[in-house]
């Protein structure tokens, strides 16, 4: 048994692969191995680091219509049903890790909701080591990786700050919609590290 889950690391590896295709299983163990690397060197819980990396993509393959119900029934920001399973998956994805697999630690739970956002101040090193993770896990070959994988390395907060400024970029460039905590995130980490 887990600090962070009512059962052994296994049992939720198996629960999580049953709603996943092994496409995005995949991508969470590499992740969880990321995290669990990031963790060691930024001082941050490894199983706490574990438990949140294996958990951060539970419900990416949902249907929008799972996304909607759940904004509807825990009264979420009625903004939210603008937006689609880049943002939902974490923020609303969150509410499905409490409610379905029993994980209650509000550090992992924040930590899941601003994977792909960020977060301004309230960005925890748990958060930070698990957007860092998701971003640079080994599966990542986008042009710039290994010079975010080095930055990362020297500093995490220079590597929150250098994935966000380039995905802000890269949305601005394909004319996106850019979800407001990204916008809040960017503004925050420009200054820092």
């Amino acid at each position: 048994m887990t600090k962070y889950f009512n059962g052994s690391i296994i049992e939720l590896e198996i629960k999580i692969a049953a709603g996943l295709s092994d496409y995005r299983f995949q991508h969470i163990l590499r992740v969880r191995d990321y995290a669990v690397k990031l963790a060691r060197k930024n001082g941050v819980d490894t199983d706490k680091a574990e438990v949140a990396a294996l958990v951060h993509d539970y419900a990416k393959e949902r249907s929008d219509d799972d996304f909607l119900t759940v904004i509807a029934r825990k009264n979420m920001d009625p903004d939210l049903i603008n937006w689609g399973n880049y943002i939902w998956h974490g923020v609303v994805g969150a509410e499905m890790v409490r409610d379905e697999l029993g994980v209650t630690d509000l550090d992992i739970l924040n930590a899941v909701r601003e994977h792909t956002t960020g977060g301004a101040a309230e960005m925890t090193v748990l958060s930070q080591v698990l957007f860092m993770a998701d971003y640079l896990e080994v599966g990542r070959d986008f042009s710039g990786v290994d010079i975010a994988r080095q930055i990362t390395d020297q500093s995490l907060a220079a590597g929150v700050r250098y994935q966000i400024i380039h995905t802000v970029q890269r949305l601005v460039q394909k004319e996106m919609a850019i979800y407001p905590k990204s916008i809040t995130t960017y503004n925050y980490w420009l200054t820092r590290a």
